[in-house]
């Protein structure tokens, strides 16, 4: 006897309404996707679950690739055996032995098919004896167990599961729309992509490049953060923009202190642009409220104004240490803190505008004809495709 299905909770998206169905054929297409080294497998879709059929396969790492699917909240090892009482006694002995140095267990039984002769309740009873007349120094504990058996009686057969392994959460990605992430080589922005992802949607990047006072590292290093979320969102684009026309312009015309928060307008602009062109329908970026000069509220409220796209801020309200320990988490920490420079923290004035008005911003800006360079801007992106299985550019050509 050994497992042979995983068994797949929705978690929020089991909640949805009329278009929940839309939302688990979302999942069902994203676990195959995650799940395509494995061809052996065969995918189950229920109502309220997803079942994976092992058929041989090993079940460790199609468990850890199952839990960074967004729209999944918990997995669990389940053995799939005949609808009889022998056979369920003999399935939820073998549960609980594979669940290792457990002193405690508690029996949760769930009967769909209420054509099988034992009630819920007294189907606990039955298998809670059995357990106990076939085990030495383990007790019932309905509290507080070490391992909680479930066994879930269903028309096609009864599964049995011990414990609960937890995934991701949220919704599965595709389900919310699409958004175009502003993806500098810092340790924020990754984050506020892969939470984006997490309420379902679908993410490409914009980056912005400006050599030679950024290096070909810098740009490699923003196309490995991108790699790195493909494991959550299985494909990114990523729009390399070349900038550094326009912000050498900016500085050269623009006032020093209000140079950073002009060349955020910019970025805005360009990055519009582009989402119409593309059908993206938000921005994201990786702002957090009061961290730096660009991120206070007068910052946002004046580079706002150039656009009326929503912008998704994810970590608006986090502290640094949890954006931290969520990069560490998801693998971009490492990658994030290369001393490559991108185009934000180059030509940084010694005293930029932390509380710039809009009045004073267009007295500086309105003078300065920009719509030239954002169109030849929009002319010389190149863009480059990552999946999770292998990489390949799209025709604006080769990056790498």
């Amino acid at each position: 006897m050994q497992y042979d299905h995983i068994l797949i909770r929705y978690g929020e998206l089991s909640l949805k309404g009329k278009n929940k169905k839309q939302f688990i054929s979302q999942l069902k297409k994203n676990v195959k996707q995650k799940l395509r080294e494995f061809p052996d497998i065969h995918i189950i879709r229920a109502r309220d679950r997803m079942y994976i059929k092992l058929n041989g396969q090993d079940h460790e790492p199609i468990i850890e690739k199952c839990r960074e699917v967004f729209g999944i909240q918990s997995v669990n090892l389940a053995l799939r055996v005949e609808n009889s009482l022998d056979k369920i006694k003999e399935g939820a002995l073998f549960a609980l032995n594979e669940a290792g140095n457990a002193k405690t267990f508690k029996i949760t039984t769930k009967r769909p098919n209420k054509s099988f002769d034992v009630p819920s309740q007294e189907m606990n009873q039955v298998l809670g004896g059995h357990l106990l007349s076939n085990t030495e120094g383990i007790t019932v504990d309905v509290r507080n167990p070490d391992v909680e058996i479930r066994v879930e009686i269903r028309n096609d057969a009864t599964y049995i599961m011990a414990g609960k392994i937890p995934a991701s959460g949220g919704l599965p990605v595709g389900t919310t729309g699409k958004t175009l992430l502003l993806l500098s080589g810092g340790i924020d922005s990754p984050v506020a992509g892969y939470l984006a992802m997490k309420r379902g949607v679908k993410v490409e990047a914009i980056h912005f490049h400006s050599p030679p006072y950024t290096s070909e590292r810098a740009k490699q290093k923003v196309l490995d953060l991108a790699k790195s979320l493909t494991k959550y969102g299985h494909e990114i684009r990523v729009h390399i923009v070349p900038f550094t026309e326009l912000q050498q312009k900016i500085f050269r015309e623009i006032p020093e202190g209000y140079g950073m928060t002009v060349m955020r307008r910019q970025m805005l602009k360009v990055s519009e642009r582009l989402a119409k062109q593309e059908g993206i329908l938000s921005l994201t970026t990786g702002e957090s409220l009061g961290q730096v000069a660009s991120q206070t509220m007068e910052s946002m409220n004046a580079i706002n104004e150039v656009t009326n796209y929503p912008i998704i801020r994810p970590l608006v309200a986090m502290d640094k240490v949890d954006i931290i320990d969520i990069s560490r988490k998801i693998g971009t920490y490492e990658t994030s803190i290369q001393p490559y420079e991108d185009c934000c923290t180059i030509f940084v004035p010694k005293q930029p505008k932390t509380r710039p008005s809009r009045e004073k911003i267009h007295q500086f800006e309105d003078p300065v004809d920009f719509s030239e360079d954002i169109d030849k801007i929009l002319r010389n992106i190149e863009t480059i495709t990552f999946t999770e299985h292998e990489q390949q550019s799209d025709d604006f050509g080769d990056l790498l």
